[in-house]
C-alpha cells in the first residue's frame, strides 16, 4: 500500500507524518523519488507534471491536495478510469470564510481610505461614507462548501447577502440566483463581489469587463477562487475608470506573481500569496486516509469529483 506525494509548495515531510499516523503500514514516497512506479496504489497531489500520474500504472486513486480540483484536469494525460476525489474540509473551509469577511468588513468600513490617510498625515473620520451592515449588499460567485459556509457568515453579520450557482439553490437569508439568466440580476444588486467558484470551462473569464460594467459603479472585487476565472488585462482599467473601487486578489494566472506584473503597484489592488485558506495535513490525512480504506474495501468514497462538471 503506497502513496505519492506530489507538490512543489508543502513541506513534504510534514504530509509524510500526518498520513502514516493516520494511516499506520502506508508507505509515503515524495515525488520525484517515485522508486518503481507499479508500487503507486495513490496519489496526493497539487500541480502535478502532465504525464506523472499516467505513468503510475496501477494507480487506483487521485487525491487533490485543494478544494480544487482544476490544477489535475490540466493535464492532457490524465489516466481515464481511476476515481479524483478533492478536499472537503472544516478548517480549510472556515479559513475561507476567515478571508471573505476581513477583506469584506474592509471594503465595508472604508479601511483601504483610512490607510491612506494614515500615510498622508491626515486626519478625517469620513463617518458619511459608513454604512450599516444591512446596507451592503454582498454577492457570492459559488454555493459550494466554501459559498455557503462564507454566505452564512455574512448573514449573521447582518449583510445583504446574494449567492449565484450553475444550478438553483435554496439558502436560509441568502437570496439565490442560477445560471446564465440569473447572473446580471445577482452583479446589479452586489457592491461587494466574491468569488469561490471551482475552475472549469464554463467559469474560466467569468470576472471580465462585461460583469464589471454589470455592477454598481463604486463596487468592490475579491477573488479567491482561481486565478483562471479573472480576466487580468480587465481589471486595471475597471479599477481607473472607477467602475471598480477596489480588488483583493488571491489567485493569478501565473503564480507566484510576476515581479513587474502592473497589479502589484496598483493603489486599489490587495495581493495575498494564495493564502486565503491552506490544507492543513493534520485535518485532511484522516480524510486521505479513510479513502483509502474505502477504496480497498469496495465502498463509494468521499468527495467524489464529477469529471463531467470538472469538480
Amino acid at each position: 500500500m503506497t502513496l505519492l506525494f506530489i507538490s512543489g509548495f508543502d513541506r513534504a515531510d510534514w504530509w509524510r507524518d500526518a498520513l502514516q499516523k493516520a494511516s499506520p503500514g502506508l508507505e509515503v514516497r515524495i515525488w520525484p523519488d517515485t522508486g518503481e512506479p507499479a508500487d503507486i496504489d495513490y496519489a496526493l497531489a497539487w500541480k502535478p507534471r502532465p504525464g506523472v500520474l499516467a505513468s503510475l500504472p496501477n494507480l487506483k486513486a487521485i487525491f487533490s491536495l485543494g478544494a480544487g480540483v482544476d490544477h489535475i484536469f490540466l493535464d492532457p494525460d490524465l489516466p481515464d478510469g481511476v476515481p479524483v476525489t478533492r478536499i472537503v474540509d472544516a478548517d480549510l473551509t472556515a479559513g475561507m470564510s476567515e478571508y471573505v469577511l476581513l477583506h469584506t468588513l474592509r471594503y465595508h468600513r472604508n479601511q483601504p481610505a483610512f490607510e491612506r490617510q494614515q500615510r498622508e498625515h491626515v486626519w478625517d473620520m469620513r463617518m458619511a461614507e459608513l454604512r450599516q451592515a444591512r446596507e451592503t449588499r454582498v454577492g457570492i460567485l459559488g454555493l459550494g462548501e466554501l459559498g455557503q459556509d462564507a454566505a452564512g457568515k455574512l448573514v449573521a453579520l447582518g449583510f445583504d447577502v446574494a449567492g449565484w450557482s450553475r444550478t438553483a439553490k435554496n439558502f436560509p437569508g441568502v437570496t439565490c440566483f442560477a445560471g446564465a439568466a440569473g447572473l446580471p440580476a445577482m452583479l446589479a444588486r452586489t457592491d461587494i463581489l466574491v468569488c469561490l467558484l471551482p475552475l472549469t470551462p464554463a467559469t474560466r473569464g467569468i470576472l471580465n469587463a462585461d460583469t464589471f460594467a454589470a455592477m454598481p459603479r463604486g463596487s468592490f472585487l475579491i477573488n479567491a477562487g482561481r486565478g483562471g476565472h479573472l480576466v487580468e488585462d480587465d481589471l486595471v482599467p475597471a479599477l481607473d475608470a472607477g467602475q471598480l473601487a477596489g480588488a483583493t486578489l488571491d489567485v493569478f494566472a501565473t503564480e507566484p506573481l510576476p515581479a513587474e506584473h502592473p497589479f502589484w503597484d496598483h493603489p486599489a489592488i490587495t495581493i495575498s500569496p494564495h493564502n486565503a485558506s491552506v490544507t492543513d495535513p493534520r485535518s485532511v490525512a484522516a480524510q486521505v486516509a479513510e479513502n483509502i480504506r474505502r477504496q480497498r474495501a469496495g465502498e463509494p468514497l468521499l468527495n467524489l469529483v464529477d469529471r463531467d462538471a470538472g469538480y
